[in-house]
């Protein structure tokens, strides 16, 4: 049996999300599919589909009948997780920080364009990364400060998120197809415990156009998933959240792998979402408390 936990928006909340089944789509009165929902405290619920239900309707549902800000699928319950791993732009920050530097070169729109078609998967992710840092060749390395300081903002919920999940005993990794100037950063001020990521190189205080040493790339994110996890040993169970077709790998292998607020195919991978702008809904999903939750 799959067990759907979801947050009912406050308007379903008020009404019931029954009512959003009396109007059921001609195709899931259809599939005549028996389940229940079982609503666990204001705002949390959880849906118990049938094993003779077909599994790749549940969701559908959710997508487009309960429409809730978060959810998660689940086939063998819900359990803390013992490694958290995340993507950093438009994730665990609420930007793309290649296309907040490239403003200071005056190439956002450009850069920007191409950020969007590799998230999308509508290009190498290699080849994109290295066109991009190509157009900022001779940039002042002073940027990448100037721009963290100007631009770059944690996603709401994001340090609390991951302080909580380092409180329950999970290790907490930030591995990302951006940049280490960025990345180190951001790790520290959330509280991460590792980073993983790209190098820009710099020469007399500018940047190259070039990129230093192996490309952090989608395969890398799953690899890096799968090294943490053989480190937490047998039984161990794996957290991670990206937005991204890069993503995807990481999001398939992780026992809840969730997309923020994603790209169509990274949400198409994905066990669990979260829609709404807030991550702590991971922690309500998990059913850890917010009285146990450490504010960050």
């Amino acid at each position: 049996m799959l067990i759907a936990r979801l947050i009912a928006d406050s308007d379903q909340s008020d009404m019931g999300l029954d009512a959003q089944l009396a109007n059921a789509p001609e195709w899931l009165i259809e599939a005549d599919a028996a389940f229940e929902i079982e609503q666990l405290d204001e705002r949390l619920h959880e849906l118990h589909w049938g094993a003779e239900n077909d599994p790749t309707l549940l969701t559908r549902v959710l997508d487009e009948v309960l429409k809730p800000e978060a959810a998660l699928i689940s086939d063998c319950g819900f359990e803390l997780p013992d490694v958290f791993v995340s993507d950093m732009d438009s994730t665990m920050i609420g930007q793309e920080c290649i296309d907040e530097l490239a403003d200071y070169a005056g190439l956002k729109d450009k850069i920007a364009h191409i950020t969007e078609l590799a998230m999308h998967g509508e290009l190498d992710f290699e080849e994109a990364l290295r066109e991009r840092v190509g157009l900022l060749k001779g940039l002042s390395e002073n940027a990448i400060q100037q721009c963290l300081d100007e631009r770059i903002s944690p996603t709401h919920g994001a340090a609390t998120l991951v302080a909580t999940l380092r409180d329950h005993d999970c290790r907490t990794v930030l591995v990302t197809g951006g940049f280490h100037h960025f990345a180190d950063a951001v790790a520290e001020q959330l509280g991460f415990e590792r980073v993983v990521g790209n190098v820009l190189e710099v020469a007399d205080g500018a940047l190259t156009g070039e990129l230093a040493g192996a490309i952090t790339d989608a395969d890398t994110k799953a690899r890096v998933l799968r090294e943490e996890m053989t480190k937490a040993g047998n039984g161990a169970i794996s957290l991670a959240t990206g937005d991204g077709a890069n993503d995807i790998p990481m999001i398939e292998a992780a026992h809840y792998g969730f997309a923020y607020r994603a790209k169509p195919a990274a949400r198409a991978a994905a066990n669990g979402r979260v829609d709404t702008p807030d991550l702590t809904a991971i922690l309500t999903l998990l059913d850890i408390s917010q009285s146990d939750w450490v504010e960050a």
